[in-house]
């Protein structure tokens, strides 16, 4: 945890810096993939920041992380497998050194997606559920990719832009709110979300 802890501060520190949009990018790019730490920290410290800015951040943060979405998925697709069938050493990195990232939540993964298909990928990106695992197993287990990118751009871009527009339309007190209950809202806009499609696709 005091890894963790120490790289969550490394990446609060880049909003003082010129280099905060770009680490932006390269931060919300990595952690579709491989980097532990979510953008959303970055995000609302610069936001907070440059309030006028607070939409171009969140296209920003979309734009990097359906790109490192589409990483995560070649990482599963191309990388995961031997020939025979087996995890290549670069899974076995993944699941010893990526906090969360286990085989046993690799496989809850692929019955997941028999169950719910784009409802997984959208509820993970988001949730604070690990989307690398969801990016990864989705190119492991061949889930269709158009699918995939359309569920990545539409939960990433709802993730980023609410928390935005929350930041831009109510600043310091809203990111107290936010910081202290972020996984219940992020949970009730995904059962709203979803109950509001399964309502219209009953009503059809």
């Amino acid at each position: 945890m005091k890894i963790i802890r120490k790289l969550y501060d490394w990446v609060l520190h880049w909003a003082v810096t010129p280099y905060g949009v770009i680490a932006l990018f390269l931060l919300a790019f990595a952690e579709s993939s491989f980097f532990p730490i979510p953008p959303d920290a970055l995000l609302i410290a610069l936001v907070l920041g440059f309030r006028q800015k607070a939409f171009k951040f969140a296209l920003y943060c979309t734009i990097a992380s359906v790109l490192g979405a589409l990483l995560g998925y070649a990482i599963g697709h191309y990388l995961w497998w031997t020939p025979s069938n087996s995890f290549t050493g670069i899974a076995h990195f993944f699941f010893t050194n990526v906090p969360g990232f286990t085989e046993t939540l690799f496989y809850e993964v692929e019955d997941l997606y028999h169950q719910y298909d784009f409802w997984i990928v959208f509820t993970a990106g988001f949730t604070p559920i690990p989307y690398k695992v969801i990016t990864i197993s989705s190119g492991a287990f061949n889930v269709d990719l158009l699918m995939f990118i359309i569920a990545s751009i539409i939960s990433r871009g709802a993730r980023f832009y609410v928390v935005s527009l929350l930041l831009w339309k109510f600043g310091e007190k809203i990111k107290l709110f936010i910081d202290k209950y972020f996984n219940w809202l992020s949970l009730a806009f995904t059962v709203l979300l979803i109950g509001g499609f399964v309502l219209i696709k009953l009503l059809i």
